[in-house]
């Protein structure tokens, strides 16, 4: 029973993490102005977004940790990440590979990279899909 409660704090200490980088995107949020439901600083959001991003990473080097792998073998590129997911989870899950790719496009490629997402409830969206991965990885 005590090893049991030892692994279960461990995944609730190395989850917490991950939860941390996507709280620190909601809390730069918080100091971007707002028009209407537009956000009218993007430089900001660009920041949140990519720490969205880095926290649904995060979530990915978390569980990759729990089955075993070293702190050196963990991907170091949206590709090692994809064939991690392949091998490590997706094997499960095929659709935890899927929700990846949109997160990748979403926050890192149109939120972080291009700055494109600006509207309030499309960055609220984005942040909930990350909140799910994260839960999921968990």
């Amino acid at each position: 029973m005590l090893l049991l409660q030892k692994i279960i704090c461990a995944i609730v200490e190395t989850m917490k993490e991950s939860l941390r980088y996507l709280n620190n995107a909601k809390e730069i949020l918080k100091t971007v102005p707002v028009e209407g439901s537009t956000y009218t600083d993007i430089k900001p959001v660009r920041e949140a977004m990519g720490t969205a991003y880095l926290a649904v990473l995060e979530a990915i080097n978390e569980s990759l940790a729990q089955k075993g792998l070293a702190k050196k073998e963990l991907p170091k590129s949206v590709e090692g990440y994809r064939k991690a997911l392949q091998k490590y989870v997706a094997v499960r899950n095929g659709r935890v590979l899927r929700e990846f790719e949109k997160l990748y496009d979403m926050l890192h490629i149109a939120g972080y990279y291009r700055g494109l997402l600006y509207d309030r409830e499309v960055v609220k969206e984005a942040l909930k899909s990350a909140k799910s991965f994260i839960d999921k990885m968990g």
